[in-house]
C-alpha cells in the first residue's frame, strides 16, 4: 500500500507532495504502475489542511479509479489529527462509501461511552462490505482490539491491523525492531497485519514485515527517503524501491487482484 500525502506533510516538506484531488489521483496511479496494490488516500480542504470533506474524498476517489484501473484497492481514512469527532469520522464514512478505510481505534471508540455507537457503525461496514484496517499505535492498542473482538463491539473474526512504528514527529525514525512488542501482543493470533515506519530505514522495516508475515505500507506520509538516504523524487520512487528490496528478498509483491482477494477475506 503506497500513503502518499498523509495529514501532515506540506510541499514545503517535499514539493511532489501531492494536495489537489488531481494530484492525488495521478500520484496514485504512477505508485500502482510502480507495485502498488492499494493506495491509503488523505484530502486536504482549501488552505492545504487535513479534512474529511464527502465531496472532496469522492472527487479524489473518482479521479484516482481512472487512474489507476480498476484492481487497485482505494482507501480513505477517518483520521481525526485532533479536529474531528468520532461521530464526525462516522458520518463521513457513510456519506462517501468507499471499498476501505482505515480507522483510529482511539480516536473511533475513544472509551466505553463510545462503544456503543462504534459497534453499530463496524456492524454498518461488515454488512456494506466496506473493508475496515484498524490502525493500532502500540501492542496495547492491539489488546484492546483483540478485546473489542471478543467481547463483539468489533465484528470481524480476524480483523485487519495496521501496526505504526512510532509516531507522527518530525525526528522519528522507526526500527525493525519495534515491530516486536506489537508481534509479542499478537502471540498466536491469526491476525492479517500490516506495518508502517517512519524515516529512512522504512524499505528495511518493510522486509521485516514480510519475513515475519505482515504487509506493508510506504510513501511521503511516513517517510522521504530512499534506501540509500537520498530524498526520493516521488511517491513511486519509494514504492519503486521497496518492491525491489522485498523481491530481492525472495518475497512477492501481490498484484492488485490479489490484494482485492486478501481484503475480501478480512470482511469475514
Amino acid at each position: 500500500m503506497a500513503a502518499p500525502n498523509g495529514a501532515r506533510r506540506t510541499r514545503l516538506d517535499h514539493p511532489a507532495l501531492p494536495i489537489a484531488e488531481e494530484d492525488i489521483a495521478a500520484t496514485a496511479g504512477a505508485c500502482v504502475h510502480a507495485g502498488a496494490a492499494a493506495i491509503h488516500l488523505h484530502v486536504r480542504d482549501g488552505e492545504g489542511r487535513h479534512s474529511l470533506d464527502a465531496a472532496r474524498y469522492r472527487k479524489a476517489l473518482t479521479l484516482a479509479r481512472e487512474a489507476v484501473g480498476p484492481d487497485a484497492i482505494l482507501q480513505i481514512t477517518t483520521e481525526a489529527v485532533g479536529l474531528y469527532s468520532p461521530e464526525e469520522q462516522m458520518a463521513c464514512v457513510r456519506e462517501v462509501r468507499p471499498e476501505a478505510v482505515s480507522l483510529a481505534l482511539k480516536e473511533l471508540i475513544p472509551d466505553e461511552a463510545h462503544e456503543a455507537a462504534g459497534a453499530a457503525f463496524l456492524a454498518w461496514l461488515r454488512a456494506e462490505k466496506i473493508a475496515p484496517q484498524f490502525i493500532v499505535y502500540g501492542p496495547e492498542e492491539l489488546e484492546r482490539l483483540l478485546a473489542m473482538r471478543d467481547a463483539g463491539v468489533v465484528p470481524f473474526a480476524r480483523p485487519f491491523a495496521l501496526f505504526v512504528l512510532g509516531r507522527y514527529a518530525r525526528d522519528q525514525q522507526s526500527a525493525p525492531e519495534d515491530l516486536d512488542p506489537f508481534l509479542d501482543a499478537l502471540g498466536d493470533e491469526d491476525l492479517p497485519w500490516a506495518l508502517c515506519a517512519f524515516g529512512r530505514r522504512e524499505s528495511e522495516c518493510a522486509c521485516a514485515a514480510a519475513e515475519r508475515g505482515g504487509h506493508v505500507r510506504v510513501g511521503f506520509e511516513n517517510n522521504l527517503h530512499l534506501p540509500d538516504g537520498r530524498v526520493a523524487g516521488s511517491n513511486e520512487e519509494l514504492v519503486a524501491a521497496t518492491v525491489a528490496r522485498l523481491e530481492g528478498a525472495g518475497h512477492t509483491v501481490m498484484a492488485p487482484a490479489r490484494a482485492r482477494a486478501f481484503l475480501a477475506e478480512t470482511l469475514t
